[in-house]
């Protein structure tokens, strides 16, 4: 779960991190209302700031500098709304301006590639750090952390001297580091990001902006995690799927997805969307793994969940059976069925199966007695995953033709 930048500088703020003082608001009166605080309070500017989980809100003009309350309220006006790399700008923060005299680069991670803990430092602040890297890999370092020792003050400022922070930053730097590190062993973050970490006129080192991402995974151990979620922007359909415990991904295609086992499901998508060439560029229209261990209830709740997404215009169900049996998948095809049948909803596109493994045979007799109507079995991962986009674009088709025949009428 990625968190907005006001979330991440709540949390910072909690674990003794030095933020700019700020408030969000949601209409261009409330950020008059929170700038007029602020130069109340001694401040010379404020910045009013998109807040979207994506970057590059400065180049799209997201991020904006205000003298005087009003000039706040008429820069939210123009940045409440805006769409930023397909992100609708919902909120501001309005936070006082920071007399920056140097900008640097932090951040914490899960190296994932090496499992372990990795560090990355610069002096090079204020711009992504891929960029850095490429132009000037010297300038970042990068420093491997140890799950059993952790970082303390001594190892915040080996991170600090190696991303070459001037002495006159490095103090200040370690202590924030050291801080950091508490963000994110103790919220079970997979990335605490801070760009720029700067120097201010008045010597102190502060987080200018935050990035972190919270392990989903760790949600049993943290349950203030569930208030930091943006319900609002949330896929429909995600959140359908996770309330009935899915690993579910609405993507942007035509042929829906369901596996068993995340390594068999990624492999399909890669193998539907080079099916699809042929057939008008079709693509995957989601990620769904069942599991290893799924019941036919899972089955029933997995193909509700990617037939109720419109752009579905055929399904692909391939399973390899070993711990979940294949016959297990069958009947819970066949139960899903019946449930969106009770419902009074029909299940009006193809349906392409493949059963491999575990009970394959008893699977596909099943299937094969219930009679399903738009069902389908194919032998071969490559066969089921082409006729599951030549379905697509028929099915696409079919439903173009009836539009305009109502159209028409």
């Amino acid at each position: 779960m990625d968190l907005f930048e006001h979330q991440a500088k709540e949390l910072f703020a909690e674990y003794g991190v030095p933020v700019p003082t700020g408030k969000v608001a949601h209409t261009p009166q409330e950020a008059r209302a929170i700038a007029a605080e602020l130069f109340a309070a001694g401040s010379s500017k404020v910045v009013v700031k998109a807040q979207v989980l994506t970057g590059g809100r400065g180049k799209a003009g997201g991020v904006k500098l205000a003298d005087t309350a009003d000039e706040a309220e008429e820069l939210a006006g123009r940045i409440l709304g805006m769409d930023i790399k397909g992100h609708t700008v919902h909120k501001v923060l309005v936070e006082e301006g920071s007399a920056i005299a140097e900008e640097y680069y932090f951040s914490f991670l899960l190296d994932r590639a090496n499992r372990t803990f990795l560090s990355i430092c610069s002096a090079e602040g204020g711009m992504e750090i891929e960029e850095v890297a490429e132009t000037n890999p010297d300038a970042v370092a990068k420093v491997d952390i140890s799950a059993i020792d952790g970082v303390d003050r001594d190892k915040a400022r080996e991170i600090a001297v190696a991303g070459r922070l001037p002495e006159k930053a490095r103090e200040g730097a370690a202590e924030l580091i050291e801080r950091l590190w508490a963000v994110f062993t103790d919220e079970d973050a997979t990335l605490v990001e801070v760009n720029p970490l700067i120097l201010t006129a008045g010597g102190e080192v502060k987080a200018l902006d935050g990035k972190v991402t919270l392990d989903d995974n760790a949600g049993f151990r943290q349950e203030s995690h569930e208030a930091l979620q943006d319900k609002a922007a949330a896929d429909p359909l995600e959140a359908r799927a996770k309330e009935k415990d899915l690993n579910y991904v609405k993507l942007d295609g035509s042929v829906g997805i369901i596996g068993n086992g995340a390594g068999l499901v990624m492999s399909t998508l890669d193998v539907v969307a080079y099916a699809g060439e042929e057939f008008d560029g079709q693509k995957p229209a989601n990620f769904l793994d069942i599991g290893g261990g799924a019941s036919a209830e899972v089955m029933a709740n997995g193909l509700e969940i990617v037939l109720s997404d419109a752009d579905v215009k055929s399904v692909f169900v391939n399973v390899f059976g070993g711990i979940t049996a294949c016959d297990a998948v069958a009947n819970g095809i066949v139960a899903a069925y019946k449930l969106l049948d009770e419902r009074g909803e029909t299940v009006d596109r193809p349906l392409v199966v493949r059963l491999d493994g575990n009970n394959a045979e008893l699977g596909r007799k099943i299937l094969t007695d219930a009679a399903l109507s738009g069902v389908e079995q194919v032998d071969t991962m490559d066969d089921a995953a082409r006729r599951a986009a030549e379905l697509a674009v028929g099915a696409g088709a079919r439903q173009g033709a009836g539009n305009n025949s109502t159209a028409g009428a």
